[in-house]
């Protein structure tokens, strides 16, 4: 649990002795006894849950394989130029939110196997070859968030970009590619030189959208009966 998460347990604990206090001091009145110890504990109680909820939304904890994104309403709006790296950090309460990205290698896979891909079912990519017949890869993208670029990333695409980016354009690079060739160029001679084309493709129009491609896996051929 971090700094931020116990501040606001510590505060909703406050709030809850702040209700109870104000039921007792409302029996208390029904019955015309004092209050005035009750009032006092009432008071200081609500001052103490003020003070640590605005804490609590003020400090952040940036976890080592995350990049925080400040989203703030202050000013004319937007986020602010520079993440937030790991670590602890202030951001103005109820005015300013953290939207976080990971620092580490993603996985997504394209497969034929149900459980091996990102999507359900047979998520292989058809291909017809140049000489015309009907070819299924499997391959896998590993990218990682450009940390320089995150900001960018984060006005294109919001948290979208594995969908709407990742998937659409290693479907289409490697569609483009791979109908270029031949069964048995696809299948021997040409293989290496495919993949390593579709990589340099991939470098390309990643670093052109924010990411970093790590590598690129041609995992498996198969053909149509």
């Amino acid at each position: 649990m971090n700094i931020s998460s116990l501040l606001q347990g510590i505060a909703s604990f406050a709030w809850i002795g702040f209700i109870g206090i104000l039921v007792a001091i409302s029996v208390r009145a029904s019955r015309k006894q004092s209050v005035g110890g009750l009032s006092t504990a009432a008071v200081t109680l609500v001052v103490v849950a003020l003070l640590l909820t605005t804490a609590g939304a003020g400090i952040v904890f940036i976890e080592p394989d995350e990049l925080g994104l400040v989203v703030t309403v202050l000013g004319s709006g937007g986020i602010r130029p520079d993440p937030l790296d790991s670590g602890l950090h202030w951001i103005v309460p109820f005015a300013e939110r953290v939207e976080r990205f990971p620092k580490t290698n993603q996985n997504y896979t394209m497969s034929s196997t149900a459980d091996e891909g990102a999507m359900a079912g047979d998520d292989s990519i058809q291909v017809r070859t140049k000489d015309g017949q009907q070819v299924y890869i499997d391959a896998s993208v590993i990218y990682a968030v450009d940390p320089l670029k995150v900001v960018q990333l984060y006005s294109t695409w919001r948290f979208t970009y594995e969908d709407q980016f990742v998937r659409t354009q290693a479907r289409g690079i490697i569609r483009d590619v791979a109908s270029q060739y031949g069964v048995e160029e696809i299948v021997s001679t040409k293989r290496a030189e495919m993949q390593q084309i579709i990589s340099d493709r991939m470098i390309e129009v990643f670093a052109e959208n924010n990411l970093i491609l790590r590598d690129f896996v041609l995992r498996n051929i198969r053909f149509s009966d």
